[in-house]
């Protein structure tokens, strides 16, 4: 059963403002969230390879909790690849930052693909700044990157990918020394900040590359 404060909740400081709001101040944090019950293509720059034949899509899914399903042409490398319009996140020393998202692959194997935070880039897959989870073509591992001017720290095969199977990925950054990644709610390990993107703002990135000349 929940813990009920039919009072409300406050985290504002005593006699400011907000003290008297009876939920948490929502002007500490930044927060983007969605659960892609609806998708508007115009928040988000999509860029697309379609050598093979059909054409990249990308739709909200018929499917319980939200999704949005992206479906490449079926060249080989054909790509889709999503990411907000603005770089709105900075990793910046003093202030936490998380991550954390659901996903899952057609293929886990002839498929690369990214997750995370990264510049504004049409070359996702070879970006030179970002904090973001990656897969490469020909294998089931999956990487975590930490990455400042084309120079990363990474951590490889953190968790292995299966076809058609839901995982969870986040990072948690502690505003100090360390950033830590996690999949499926569980720690994988911890990353020092040396080649951390703190001088370029970041945005929401994802999206999939064929293996192989068949649609993912």
């Amino acid at each position: 059963m929940p813990t009920r404060f039919p009072g409300g909740i406050s985290t504002a400081v005593k006699n400011s403002d907000l003290f008297d709001l009876i939920s948490p101040d929502p002007t500490t944090i930044h927060q983007f969230f969605d659960d892609f019950n609806k998708y508007n293509a115009a928040d988000w720059t999509v860029t697309t390879t379609e050598a093979g034949s059909g054409s990249a899509t990308e739709a909200v899914g018929d499917a319980d909790a939200g999704v949005l399903v992206l479906t490449n042409a079926a060249g080989d490398n054909d790509l889709d690849f999503l990411q907000m319009v603005a770089e709105t996140f900075l990793f910046e020393v003093g202030k936490k930052l998380w991550f954390k998202a659901r996903f899952k692959v057609s293929d886990a194997t002839q498929s690369d693909f990214i997750m995370g935070l990264q510049i504004t880039d049409t070359s996702a897959l070879a970006v030179s700044d970002g904090v973001f989870f990656q897969k490469d073509d020909g294998d089931t591992a999956l990487d975590f990157h930490v990455e400042k001017d084309g120079i990363a720290t990474s951590a490889s095969d953190i968790a292995t990918i299966v076809d058609d199977t839901y995982l969870t990925v986040g990072f948690y950054y502690d505003g100090v020394s360390k950033i830590a990644y996690y999949v499926n709610g569980v720690k994988a390990g911890t990353s020092v900040v040396t080649n951390m993107p703190d001088d370029e703002e970041l945005t929401i990135s994802f999206g999939i590359q064929n293996g192989e000349a068949v649609a993912k």
